[in-house]
């Protein structure tokens, strides 16, 4: 089994493992020293815990709470790979604080099988696994969804507070003024006296779209309004827009814009000078 570190916070890790054990190999029983959530995103494998034994393919969640002992193994197939998320037991406590009606229990189960409500989230991880600022946010979403799965109970949210739309007021601006900075969640519910999970709850609620998203498209509105109005490089702007690195930006600039930032440029008006003058 290989472990690759991609992202970590204040309370939790996200991992990528991929496992290459068959029918032959010899299970090991192992134990979770934090809370675990994994989202499988390829292969399967079984999973036995205290719960008794499960079979687990991609989209379901594995869950493993610290200290149970657990054994994975290959009886019908070789290999899988999950994205797994490690969260010190009072980090997961405070997601589930910040979830209306939840107190947090043990996992009942060892799962959470396939379902159209976890698929798009299991996406956007699979997607967001060499971006860090991303994984930050799925990080708590995955925390939530477990959390939400193994309490069983479905439940309306609360309409936020006029003190929380004047928190997120006050985020939205900053970033909107900031967006070539660098930004984390953490940070973000710190400014805005939240926890982490009810910020981004209640960001998405408010602003239809996560403060990772929210950032994205402010960078990428950015770059466009240079990419019509000047003729400085592409590169040029998609640094000073806030981007890392060429192949991101181009890569996130067709996805959301529909053409590659070159082909964007020539379909505008052409630029007078390379500053827009």
């Amino acid at each position: 089994m290989h472990s690759r570190l991609l992202a970590k916070g204040r309370g939790w890790t996200a991992h990528d493992i991929v496992c290459r054990a068959g029918p032959h190999d010899r299970p090991f029983e192992e134990r979770h020293d934090l809370v675990c959530v994994a989202a499988v995103t390829e292969g399967t494998f079984e999973y036995r815990t205290a719960h008794g034994k499960a079979t687990l393919a991609p989209g379901a969640l594995l869950l493993g709470d610290p200290g149970c002992c657990y054994e994975c193994s290959h009886a019908h197939a070789t290999g899988d790979r999950c994205l797994s998320f490690h969260f010190a037991e009072d980090f997961f406590e405070d997601v589930a604080a910040a979830m209306p009606g939840i107190r947090r229990p043990r996992f009942a189960s060892s799962h959470l099988p396939p379902s159209t409500r976890l698929l798009p989230l299991i996406a956007e991880a699979t997607a967001a696994r060499e971006n860090a600022g991303e994984l930050e946010e799925i990080a708590l979403a995955i925390a939530g969804a477990a959390i939400a799965g193994a309490d069983g109970t479905s439940r309306r949210s609360r309409p936020p507070s006029e003190r929380d739309r004047r928190r997120i007021a006050d985020a939205l601006r900053r970033i909107a003024a900031e967006s070539h900075e660098t930004f984390t969640l953490a940070g973000l519910a710190a400014a805005a006296g939240m926890s982490p999970y009810h910020f981004l709850r209640t960001f998405r609620q408010i602003a239809g779209v996560t403060p990772h998203q929210f950032l994205l498209l402010r960078r990428l509105n950015a770059a466009a309004g240079e990419l019509r109005r000047t003729g400085r490089p592409i590169a040029e702007i998609a640094y000073d827009s806030g981007f890392g690195d060429l192949s991101t930006f181009n890569r996130r600039f067709r996805r959301v814009m529909g053409k590659a930032p070159l082909e964007y440029r020539r379909s505008g008006i052409r630029p007078l000078s390379p500053r827009g003058g």
